[in-house]
């Protein structure tokens, strides 16, 4: 017999169950028919508290961007120097795609791309959000000296996010057998020590030699 949850409590659990399920399954092939036997419901017992699969897709949206709300903030938490936050910030995200892995798969699933235009709009949004916040860091940066001056601060921005999907794109094709939060870190210290003033300086000087 199912246990009656309260509400609030069961949709969580549709949510969550919906997350596992577009990691294990793939985004494309989620169906609410996977989602109800992972919670043990019935699809009209899903559909009692999301009313279609859009409205899932949606709060799975919504969960996602909280997950990632609370990471940075908590990473940024205390700190002040720009490289600190910076960094702070991608270790940050790679920690959570680390833990809510299903984030890779629905970034370059046909149901994000062609089929639901909202979830492409809530990701896109999610994606300026933090692009803009590693801009922001890496001009503070600029500004205190510890980043290159001729680095355009977007273009430094843009490639520390390709750093974040091309190493998690790997770790799944891995099989996850290392864990993505350390591979992130060891890959991001190289790229801060080429963002670091003077870097530009010390490369012309090795080839020189």
């Amino acid at each position: 017999m199912t246990t009656r949850k309260p509400a609030r409590e069961r949709k969580a659990e549709i949510i969550e169950a919906a997350l596992g399920l577009a990691d294990a399954l793939g985004p494309d092939r989620l169906t609410t028919e996977a989602i109800a036997e992972s919670v043990g419901l019935t699809q009209p017992g899903i559909f009692r508290h999301f009313p279609t699969k859009q409205a899932i897709w949606v709060a799975v949206a919504e969960r996602i961007s909280q997950l990632m709300a609370e990471g940075w903030q908590a990473a940024l938490a205390g700190r002040e120097d720009p490289a600190g936050r910076l960094e702070a910030l991608v270790l940050a995200q790679f920690r959570i795609i680390q833990t809510t892995p299903a984030i890779p798969a629905i970034l370059f699933s046909r149901e994000l791309h062609a089929e639901n235009d909202m979830l492409r709009q809530t990701f896109l949004g999610l994606m300026q959000k933090f692009q803009a916040a590693l801009t922001a860091e890496f001009r503070r940066g600029q500004v205190s000296g510890r980043f290159r001056p001729d680095l355009e601060a977007g273009d430094a921005a843009l490639m520390l996010i390709g750093l974040i999907q091309g190493v998690a794109i790997r770790w799944s094709l891995g099989g996850r057998s290392r864990p993505l939060a350390e591979e992130g870190a060891r890959l991001l210290a190289t790229h801060l020590r080429l963002f670091a003033a003077g870097a530009l300086d010390m490369l012309n000087l090795e080839t020189m030699e």
